[in-house]
């Protein structure tokens, strides 16, 4: 049974050589190299990634600012990419990013990965009047493309989490949950016993066709993976880096939790313009976002985040921890083998547990020139041109507006200000 308590690894010693080199030892370097192997055990596969790899630091691949949900919501939905591509297509995409969360299942069930992977579905929250008719809409919508959201009233939203003041809420079986940590460090080891080699604390300085350049040597491959997303160092073309932060509360004890009505199976997604992500891990409440993530705890969960919650074992503060998320211009991944030879992959937005995997997969069939489904999905293109030169001006007026409209929605249950602000700019 794989241990999540994989020691650090070494250091890449001097120049080498490999079949294929993977800059990026996170989850989508990691699950490439896994379905690599896969297809040929054979292959000399070797990860390179600057951070030290070891399970119980902070810095490792999945850990910092995961919240540990495997949501299957790209920021293209399927009407966006019907819109680009056609129905067909954004059905297909939608049907590949259901089946991933049972592929990561299947395949940690076969690994005896244990790192707490839990199919329990998520339940959406609106609060106001005007985030619960965006959440019709959206449930209305989904079915379109086979995703299945079920509204509920507040009585049967109650069964799933108590949160004070929801005016709606919709439920999805689709969505799983898991610990990051120990799915990289499982996944690490998978790779180890299967002979491929993990260089840590090595960062890539120059990438180039059949070579990467590491401040540690020269790895000369016949194939070249890019899989830092919107990373520190090299990020994948196209996809920018944007921030987000993770609350991870004190211990809590059987009164608040009770209170809250949380399930440690079930996910908890915002429905405001800024994304937010939550969970259940342990006795603790992990909340994610793209915003101040207490204040988008605060408004979920007020009595799991207030000074009072008590703390079982006398942990003195909640921690917060900041990182970044990748995204592209049109809302889709990036997925893609470029004329020189060299793959790269990112830009998931909230969904990078199930495109990491559904990446993985589909960078393994297009370097070994197989012919698959999955290469045929719109994402498995150059990444699009952003929309102007102000692209970074105009996310940061867009997430101000955002926070704002948030705010008054609210407060007020209406719309204000701040999203006609918003309707004119996007």
């Amino acid at each position: 049974m794989t241990s999540p308590r994989t020691p650090g690894h070494e250091p890449l010693d001097g120049d080498t050589v490999a079949d294929v080199v993977v800059v990026g030892a996170g989850l989508t370097g990691l699950w490439t190299a896994y379905y690599l192997l896969d297809a040929d055990a054979a292959l000399d596969v070797l990860l390179v990634d600057q951070d030290p790899l070891a399970a119980d630091d902070d810095r490792s691949a999945a850990a910092g600012v995961d919240a540990g949900v495997c949501t299957t919501e790209l920021d293209a939905d399927g009407a966006r990419v019907a819109e680009l591509f056609g129905p067909q297509v954004a059905a297909a995409a939608r049907a590949a990013a259901r089946d991933a969360v049972v592929e990561i299942g299947g395949v940690l069930a076969l690994e005896e990965i244990e790192c707490g992977f839990t199919f329990g579905g998520a339940v959406r929250i609106a609060l106001g009047a005007a985030q619960a008719a965006r959440l019709e809409a959206h449930a209305r919508t989904a079915r379109t493309w086979g995703d299945e959201w079920d509204v509920l009233g507040p009585d049967e939203l109650a069964d799933h989490v108590d949160v004070p003041g929801a005016a709606l809420g919709a439920w999805t079986p689709d969505v799983a949950v898991l610990d990051p940590v120990s799915l990289a460090a499982g996944l690490r080891d998978v790779l180890r016993q299967r002979g491929a080699r993990i260089a840590a604390s090595t960062s890539a300085v120059r990438v180039s066709p059949r070579a990467v350049v590491t401040d540690r040597g020269t790895v000369r491959a016949r194939q070249v993976v890019v899989a830092t997303g919107a990373g520190r160092g090299f990020a994948v073309p196209g996809v920018r880096a944007e921030k987000v932060s993770t609350l991870v509360t004190a211990p809590l004890d059987a009164a608040a939790w009770a209170h809250a009505g949380l399930d440690r199976r079930t996910a908890v997604v915002g429905s405001g313009r800024r994304g937010v992500l939550a969970r259940r891990a342990g006795d603790r409440l992990v909340v994610t976002a793209d915003t101040d993530p207490r204040v988008a705890a605060t408004r979920l969960f007020p009595a799991l985040v207030a000074p009072a919650a008590s703390s079982r074992d006398g942990s003195p503060a909640d921690t917060v921890r900041s990182g970044t998320l990748g995204r592209t211009a049109d809302g889709l991944p990036v997925v893609w083998l470029d004329d020189d030879g060299i793959a790269h992959a990112g830009g998931y937005g909230w969904a990078g547990h199930v495109m990491s995997n559904v990446a993985g997969r589909t960078l393994a069939d297009l370097l070994t020139q197989t012919e698959s489904a999955l290469t045929r999905l719109p994402w498995v293109r150059p990444a699009a041109p952003a929309r102007d030169r102000l692209a970074a001006v105009r996310a940061a007026v867009l997430r101000a507006a955002s926070d704002r409209a948030d705010a008054e929605e609210v407060v007020g249950g209406s719309p204000g200000p701040a999203a006609a602000l918003l309707d004119r700019l996007r």
